[in-house]
């Protein structure tokens, strides 16, 4: 029997608790403008806070100056193949439409966590907004 690496059990984990606590579902719509980045650092902190930081990438890529980086691109992570083909830039919209469903972005990704609340979702990309590219 194959064992799990510590990646793959705080995956396990992270998906386990998501069920539990009904976060994963079907996507709902798109996000508006607007949101409230105060809401959204403490969104970030508890939703995504466990496999990401702004500074540090761990089981999942640094998010310091996300908005308008490249997507697969932050130094020294080691991004899943099927996320390295999608190209292009993170803008709020496309932020957006990967909270909703990674999977359907790009399946095989690592990422199968959602944010099915668009009002939470516009409040986690307004803080991701307010970070910029500098590490601080």
């Amino acid at each position: 029997m194959k064992r799990l690496t510590w990646e793959g059990l705080v995956l396990v984990f992270a998906v386990i608790s998501s069920l539990a606590n009904g976060i994963i579902h079907p996507p709902a719509a798109s996000a508006q403008s607007g949101g409230d980045a105060t809401r959204g650092r403490a969104l970030y902190d508890g939703r995504c806070g466990a496999c990401h930081s702004l500074d540090v990438n761990r089981t999942g890529p640094r998010h310091r100056g996300v908005v308008g980086r490249r997507v697969a691109s932050a130094n020294g992570y080691d991004y899943s193949p099927a996320l390295r083909q999608v190209g292009g830039v993170w803008t709020s919209d496309r932020l957006d439409a990967w909270l909703q469903g990674p999977q359907r972005m790009a399946p095989g990704s690592r990422m199968y966590l959602t944010v099915p609340d668009a009002n939470q979702r516009r409040d986690i990309i307004a803080y991701l907004e307010t970070t910029d590219g500098s590490g601080r």
